[in-house]
């Protein structure tokens, strides 16, 4: 029994989500592009050409131009040079500070040559023979780059060349000239610098006020080193602090000591004997002992006489006499013990007060120390400060004395300057700039044209864009297109081709059967949102691929309005599905087998009826299809397109779902938006989508099944000949 199509399958695509989303419109995919512009390739290649070649063109088609150049030095080493190279702080290249390769920049050397201050004398000179000639047409002209460390490159480029070799002559000597004065210009821009550094800025007068400074300050505070005396202050600290803590430790232990004396005095004589404090005392000690004797005697004689005895009461009397003795004895040892602590105590505040003094002197002695220290400092970079500028005045001076020009043409005679050349600069630079132009606009053109189409390109794109479940990818295959064109049985090389499909078909019902892990597929319906997708196609290779898997497979031509399976597998189509709904013949006796592969089955679609929607729906059909989902392992039905047709959603209704076959670089979005939309209003379960005609694999190549190919061709021949001899119907048992 058919189980309701609620049961059958999770994916309803108003569970999905929203058939097509918007994520092409937002953001840059990077991966998009690259497929767009491989794909209009040619387009962008004819637009580079043309604007290319109208570029050469119009290049072609300009006057001349005429260019000339000179180079020229402006690091030279001169006799002069080297005279005053060994003299301490000259402006030598190593210091330059008017050379335009150290401390001036060359961007802004450049800058200075080309501006009217150095050109202007120039243009006026030239304009006694040139008189059309203007500032901005000089200028425009002029080219200025840096060809290596210290080397300038200077052109100019004019329709004239006359014009030309003039030009670049002027400026060579302006530009000597110029090298000259700006070098004397520096110099005695820096001669009145050290000047008014010494004697306006006051750097002896700083020196010498820092040095009273020094003096003052050894003299107030009667150190001659403030750091060496903090040194013996901070040891004479350090010694004061060890006695303080071993004079602490001291009247720790004294205390310690004295308690304990407390503790033993308040026992017995008789129970002090083992008392360390006490026993070190040898005078206690032996009144101690004294007392202990007499106890002992006293005892003795008790056996022997009475109390009122006379030895008795002698030796009482003795011991009476010993008491007052050893308290007297313990009275001392407690005030010698409170005598030392006292000691100890006043010598801690001693100790004490010593250090706090030594620590704030050390502390006033910290501030005058940095005092010092920061005077020192100053009066070290015043004085070296000074001595610079004696000393920089001293070379500038000797410096001043060149006379030769800095700077020198790599020409020994500036009227060999390089003599212009005519050259077609559009030339090249207009093929080059009219290239990227062209390509510029023929990317533009490409994107604009592929987005224009929308179309689906990539199994990628299309996944996104649906959120469906993508269950295979067929690969483009011009073989199997054309078989897929023709009537009749396909030949063998043809059946060869589409054996090389054989695997991605495998990989597809497998994912198929993956769907279905709780309950198994057991029918389906192939269909595609518009005509020639390749659904057709699909159909007969899945159900090829599920037959030579061990499955029991019926393939059944659904579409009664434009039948065309049993030309691809090689049948006729004498009676089919129209003949079983419409009459009352046993849907055994229409089925035949495949003369391509044992397990499959094939019902044909019979005689295309006037209303096939109303055959369809009829309960007939419901019962024939459940007859037939209880008789094989799986039901395979090729239907109509989605758009403008309702044959697929009413067949999906009794099946598992519906399979979606989509046809890359032909499907529009706007098509397969529309099947969608359809497919989610009639509630028709969607078991996944099958990429067709993917251009980004290639067919499984032959030589990784060079063995499967020769057996399946084969077989394919043999089955070939026997169906055209013979209409082969197959009893089911």
């Amino acid at each position: 029994m058919t189980m309701l199509k609620s049961e059958k399958n999770p994916y309803l695509l108003s569970q999905v989500g929203t058939p097509l989303n918007d994520a092409e419109e937002g953001g840059l995919n990077l991966g998009q592009v690259g497929a767009a512009l491989r794909r209009r390739a040619l387009l962008i290649a004819g637009c580079t050409g043309i604007v290319a070649t109208a570029a050469v063109l119009k290049a072609e088609s300009d006057p001349p131009i005429y260019q000339g150049q000179f180079d020229i030095l402006t690091e030279p080493v001169t006799g002069e040079s080297k005279a005053i190279s060994n003299v301490p702080q000259t402006l030598t290249p190593k210091d330059a500070i008017a050379l335009p390769e150290s401390e001036k920049d060359i961007a802004t050397t450049i800058k200075v040559l080309q501006s009217p201050r150095v050109l202007n004398p120039v243009v006026e000179k030239l304009q006694t023979k040139y008189p059309d000639l203007t500032y901005e047409l000089f200028a425009n002209g002029l080219i200025i780059g840096s060809k290596q460390k210290s080397i300038l490159t200077v052109g100019y480029i004019a329709g004239e060349k006359q014009l030309v070799t003039d030009v670049l002559n002027e400026v060579a000597q302006a530009y000597l000239a110029y090298s000259l004065n700006d070098r004397q210009e520096d110099i005695n821009q820096a001669i009145a610098f050290v000047r008014e550094r010494i004697t306006k800025g006051g750097l002896r007068q700083r020196v010498e006020d820092l040095q009273n400074k020094l003096r003052t300050l050894r003299r107030v505070y009667n150190v001659i080193e403030p750091s060496q005396k903090a040194n013996e202050v901070s040891g004479q600290i350090a010694t004061l602090t060890q006695q303080q803590l071993q004079n602490r430790v001291e009247y720790e232990q004294m205390v310690v000591q004295y308690q304990e004396l407390q503790k033993e005095l308040a026992q017995q004589p008789g129970d002090r004997a083992g008392n360390s404090i006490l026993s070190e005392n040898s005078r206690y000690q032996k009144i101690l002992d004294e007392i202990q004797q007499v106890d002992i005697e006293i005892k003795t004689n008790s056996a022997k006489f009475t109390d009122i005895n006379p030895t008795i009461q002698t030796l009482q009397q003795r011991k009476a006499n010993l008491l007052p003795m050893l308290n007297g004895e313990e009275q001392r040892v407690q005030k010698e013990f409170q005598s030392r602590i006292q000691t100890l105590q006043a010598r801690d505040v001693s100790l004490a007060d010593k250090l706090d003094k030594l620590s704030s002197y050390l502390r006033n002695l910290a501030t005058v120390t940095r005092d010092y220290e920061n005077i020192q400092r100053e009066l070290q970079i015043a004085t070296e400060g000074l001595n610079q500028f004696l000393t920089k005045q001293q070379a500038l001076e000797i410096q001043k004395s060149q006379t030769q020009q800095p700077w020198k043409l790599l020409d020994p005679q500036l009227a060999k300057v390089e003599e212009p050349e005519a050259m077609s600069q559009s030339a090249r630079k207009n093929l080059a700039l009219g290239g990227a132009l062209g390509l510029l606009l023929g990317v533009g053109a490409a994107l604009v044209v592929d987005k224009l189409s929308n179309v689906f390109y990539t199994s990628k794109d299309l996944k996104e864009t649906t959120r469906l479940p993508l269950l295979g990818v067929v690969p483009f295959s011009k073989e199997l297109a054309a078989s897929s064109k023709q009537d009749g049985a396909a030949s063998g090389v043809q059946q060869t081709a589409r054996a090389a499909f054989f695997e991605v078909f495998r990989s597809l019902y497998t994912n198929i059967l993956l769907l279905g892990s709780d309950t198994p597929i057991r029918s389906l319906v192939v269909s595609s949102a518009t005509p020639e997708d390749g659904k057709t196609t699909v159909a007969i290779q899945l159900a090829l691929a599920a037959a030579a898997m061990g499955q029991r497979v019926l393939l059944v031509d659904a579409n009664l309005r434009c039948p065309t399976i049993h030309k691809r597998v090689g049948l006729m189509n004498i009676q089919g599905l129209t003949d079983i709904i419409s009459s009352d013949l046993e849907w055994s006796n229409v089925i035949e087998r495949s003369p391509l592969e044992d397990n499959l089955y094939v019902m044909a679609a019979g005689p295309v009826p006037p209303d096939s929607t109303r055959l369809l729906a009829s309960v007939k059909m419901q019962d024939l299809m459940n007859e037939l989902h209880s008789s094989f392992d799986l039901v395979i039905y090729d239907s109509t397109p989605i758009v403008g047709f309702a044959d697929a959603n009413l067949l999906a209704a009794n099946t598992n779902g519906v399979m979606l076959v989509a046809g890359l670089g032909k499907l529009k979005r706007t098509a397969f938006a529309q099947a969608l939309e359809e497919i989610q209003v009639s509630g028709t379960p969607i078991l996944g989508l099958v990429a067709n005609r993917s251009k980004e694999l290639t067919p499984i190549s032959q030589s990784n099944y060079q063995q499967y190919y020769k057996v399946s061709a084969q077989r394919v021949d043999e089955d070939s000949i026997k169906s055209n001899s013979s209409v082969n119907k197959v009893k089911l048992h």
